[in-house]
């Protein structure tokens, strides 16, 4: 493949494969090969003007775009304004919904136990599944809040005229603001709250007032959250032992130990994405993704991504595909001397990983065994509701958000997320926490969710605009170096996970990896969601799964009659990457060495080097 370089100027391109300190100097100026809708490095003082206002503006916004979100309720009420139709529709079901509350509160006050409920909470709704809330009046005030929970959405849905986009936002914002009066997030109307109030002569608020206050100390001082002090890099979390082979401005490359006698000539390579540190595959002795894989006969190789800071602000999404995946590929071909790699990617470095390997194939490099893609996205039109935050205003006030410090802090990020699942990472920790007047148990997931990383400037703008927004990779017009690239040219077999309940990268999405390939594709779908349903070790209670391989040329099956038609199976889906692995490798050999002095890849520190360490 012809070398990608869009960081280093010839004079650094020599020094590839060596080194570098952990303490490397800025780097040079990006050259970046795709110019359309970029941020811009050079503003004008009236440019400037506008972004720092802007900046200033997103610290009491949460990152989101007023405008964004004012143009999305202006669509939903102009056209909800010209529609009586519709109107009279909503009325209609106001009254019905009155009606069936009215007699429903009026049987259940005499006997609770024989009343039909109006409403069924939706499956993921867990409010309201306690006995406590089957009991007058709490039973009353729950069926209350669901009925108008129901028909604010179909006030904010189904007006025609409103594109999806808008209509999405609205009904996002409209069940966010009604979360908030949900009758569990308050102690008088919460009958499990209120238990434990009477229980506890109410030393649940003394508790709960001590947490809050301990909460608010620590974000004020810069603490890591309470629990967190339990879970250490390298002691507790992320003790795979292994060297750290090489190093650059963006990447270490960790290679692990074998821990068996022989092992599968090809290595395998594991890109995470960049967005939290690489070691979810790596989190505790048993639950680790790197310990399972070198206990079947692998040599496993890691990215560690540096987590940037104002200097980095200029790295782009070809820096990370030059200094990220190609330069571990040089590496982990030149210490495993020359065996084709299993390369894996979990979420965004799933997507990075993909780019690469299509540019690879379209370049006649034929250094990858096969690919195996965690959560991963290549199609970004089915992108779940991250795409409510993916427009040109949010993106464009994500840009000026950014602008003044060079990168995309991990706080504004985290809130996001959170925001796609108020109820469990908000409303319920406030329940719990505060309410309640109980800690909920740290583990090593809470715990590495906990250790965000930052974005650069214009590597976060790249990829939202390139990937989310305009589709490119999907649709034939993403570029690297001076072509586009196509997922169709890649040849090599692909297993491709998705998990059942996934806010980040839908399964639905995931699977759509199978009409723009043109190569076998093993689709694995596991319970769980975005994080845990991957961290599924063997043993792991109540987990299943579904498979089924697709050859390039079996005819097309959509997913949710796949779904139908693939029987679960109990268990964790990890021994079954293991075989497919193991049917595509060699016979075990003698391991290689930890890396390579004599080609430039000495050891440099033991895992889990550095740069995860970085705050």
């Amino acid at each position: 493949m012809a070398k990608i370089t869009t960081l280093r100027d010839e004079q650094a391109s020599k020094e590839k494969g060596r080194n570098l300190s952990s303490h490397s100097s800025a780097v040079p100026p990006v050259r970046v090969t795709q110019t359309d809708h970029l941020p811009q490095t050079h503003t004008s003082m009236e440019q400037a003007l506008d972004k720092g206002l802007k900046a200033a503006q997103s610290k009491f916004t949460g990152g989101l775009s007023p405008i964004a979100l004012a143009a999305a309720y202006a669509d939903w009420a102009l056209h909800l304004s010209a529609a009586p139709g519709k109107q009279m529709e909503l009325a209609e079901k106001a009254a019905k919904k009155a009606w069936s509350f009215a007699n429903y509160a009026t049987v259940c006050s005499k006997s609770p136990e024989t009343s039909e409920t109006c409403i069924t909470p939706l499956p993921q709704d867990r409010r309201f599944k306690g006995e406590a809330w089957q009991k007058w009046p709490f039973n009353a005030m729950s069926q209350a809040f669901l009925l108008n929970q129901q028909w604010w959405h179909n006030a904010t849905t189904g007006v025609e005229g409103v594109t999806s986009q808008h209509e999405d936002e609205v009904t996002f914002a409209a069940r966010q603001v009604l979360d908030v009066f949900s009758p569990s997030n308050f102690a008088p109307t919460n009958p499990e709250v209120l238990a434990k109030t009477l229980s506890q002569g109410g030393m649940n608020f003394v508790r709960g007032w001590q947490n809050f206050m301990e909460d608010v100390y620590r974000v004020n001082a810069g603490k890591r959250p309470a629990g967190l002090d339990a879970f250490e890099l390298g002691k507790n979390m992320a003790t795979s032992p292994g060297k750290v082979v090489y190093r650059n401005h963006l990447i270490e490359l960790i290679q692990y130990a074998p821990t068996t006698d022989k092992v599968h000539p090809e290595p395998i390579l594991i890109v995470p994405a960049w967005i939290m540190k690489y070691y979810i595959l790596d989190l505790s002795e048993k639950n680790s993704l790197v310990r399972y894989l070198t206990g079947q006969g692998f040599t496993v190789f890691m990215i560690s991504w540096k987590n940037p800071d104002a200097d980095d602000r200029d790295l782009g999404m070809d820096d990370y595909l030059s200094l990220g995946v190609m330069d571990a590929i040089e590496a982990v071909d030149a210490i495993t001397e020359g065996q084709k790699i299993h390369a894996v990617g979990y979420c965004l470095g799933g997507t990075l990983l993909s780019i690469a390997a299509a540019a690879m194939a379209r370049d006649d490099d034929d250094r990858l065994k096969s690919l195996a893609f965690l959560a991963t996205q290549t199609d970004f039109t089915e992108a779940g509701e991250l795409m409510l935050f993916i427009n040109d205003s949010q993106i464009t006030y994500l840009e000026d958000m950014m602008w003044d410090k060079g990168y995309l802090d991990t706080k504004q990020m985290s809130g996001a997320f959170q925001l796609l699942r108020s109820n469990d990472l908000i409303w319920s920790r406030v329940i719990h926490d505060y309410l309640m007047g109980e800690r909920s148990e740290m583990n090593d997931l809470m715990a590495w969710n906990a250790d965000g990383t930052r974005m650069p400037y214009r590597m976060h703008s790249e990829y939202l605009r390139r990937l989310f927004l305009k589709n490119d990779l999907a649709e034939g017009r993403y570029r690297v170096e001076d072509g586009p690239i196509a997922i169709s040219d890649i040849r090599v077999p692909v297993f491709l996970v998705g998990t059942e309940r996934d806010h980040v990268a839908p399964w639905h999405s995931v699977y759509k990896f199978k009409l723009l390939s043109d190569t076998d594709v093993t689709f694995l779908l596991t319970s769980g969601g975005h994080n845990a349903g991957i961290i599924s070790e063997p043993g792991h209670p109540r987990r299943h799964y579904r498979v089924s391989t697709k050859t390039k040329d079996d005819t097309y099956i959509d997913p949710d009659r796949w779904f139908a038609e693939t029987d679960p199976v109990d268990g964790s889906w990890w021994p079954t990457l293991a075989e497919w692995l193991n049917e595509k490798s060699g016979k075990p050999v003698s391991p290689p060495s930890m890396g390579d002095k004599t080609k430039g890849f000495a050891p440099v520190c033991d895992a889990p080097g550095t740069y995860v360490f970085q705050e």
